[in-house]
C-alpha cells in the first residue's frame, strides 16, 4: 500500500503543470487488494489533449517524477509521437493499440484527461467620484466666532478630490482533472487501479503547488 500511496502522490502532484491557489479532491477511488507489483510493471503516460505543448509538458512531469521514485515510465508522446489520444476511437484503432502496447512490453497505463474547465470573468469599476473634502485639520481653528467661520473657505461646500473612474477585469479559471491507473497483466475491469478526481481553481504556477497537492491527495487514499 505504500508504495501505491507514493505512485498516487507523485502523479497526482504533477497534473498540474502550474501552481493552484486551491486544490479540492472530488473524489478517489483505489483498488483494496494488495497492488504493490505494479512497482515492477512499465507504464506508458498519456495526457489527452489536443495541445501538444501542454502534452508534452503534462507527460514529461510525470514521467520525471515517476521515475524519480522508481517507477519505469515512458511518455507516449516520445515513443508513438504519431499517435493522437484525443482522437476519435474505432475498435479497429483500440486493437492496434493493444498490439503496439504488447509489443512495446507496456504493461501499465497513467491516462490523464481534463473533465470539465469553467471560466468567468468579473468587471469591477471604482472612482468616478469625488471623495472628501479639500480642507482639512481647521476644526477648530475657525470655529470660534461666527464671522470668522462663516467667511472662511472652510465653511463653503467642496466637492473634494476626483477619484479617476478605473476598471478591472478578472477572469477566473476552474479545472477538473482525472488520472486513472491501470493494470494491463490483469483483465477487463481488473485493470482498473486507482481514479481520482481533482479540482484545480485558478491555476497560477508551479511554484508552490507541490505541499497542498500532496496533502490533499494523500489524505484522500487513506
Amino acid at each position: 500500500m505504500k508504495v501505491f500511496t507514493t505512485l498516487l502522490c507523485t502523479l497526482l502532484i504533477c497534473i498540474s503543470i502550474q501552481n493552484c491557489s486551491s486544490v479540492k479532491v472530488l473524489d478517489s477511488w483505489k483498488k483494496n487488494n494488495d497492488i504493490s507489483k505494479i512497482k515492477e510493471n512499465s507504464f506508458l503516460v498519456v495526457a489527452r489533449t489536443d495541445n501538444q505543448q501542454a502534452r508534452i509538458a503534462f507527460e514529461n512531469e510525470i514521467v520525471k517524477q515517476m521515475n524519480e521514485n522508481g517507477f519505469k515510465a515512458t511518455a507516449s508522446f516520445a515513443k508513438f509521437g504519431s499517435i493522437k489520444p484525443n482522437a476519435p476511437k474505432t475498435e479497429e484503432g483500440q486493437k492496434q493499440l493493444q498490439e503496439i502496447l504488447k509489443a512495446e512490453g507496456f504493461d501499465g497505463v497513467v491516462l490523464t484527461v481534463m473533465k470539465d474547465y469553467q471560466e468567468s470573468t468579473r468587471v469591477q469599476q471604482d472612482g468616478g467620484y469625488y471623495a472628501g473634502g479639500n480642507y482639512y485639520g481647521y476644526y477648530p481653528r475657525y470655529y470660534g466666532g461666527f464671522y470668522g467661520y462663516y467667511y472662511n473657505p472652510v465653511s463653503y461646500h467642496t466637492i473634494g478630490n476626483y477619484v479617476p473612474q478605473t476598471t478591472t477585469t478578472s477572469t477566473s479559471r476552474l479545472y477538473v482533472l482525472e488520472t486513472t491507473i491501470y493494470n494491463l497483466k490483469e483483465s477487463g475491469e481488473n485493470q482498473l487501479i486507482a481514479v481520482v478526481t481533482s479540482q484545480l481553481d485558478n491555476p497560477k504556477s508551479a511554484s508552490t503547488i507541490a505541499s497542498e497537492y500532496v496533502k490533499k491527495i494523500t489524505a484522500s487514499l487513506k
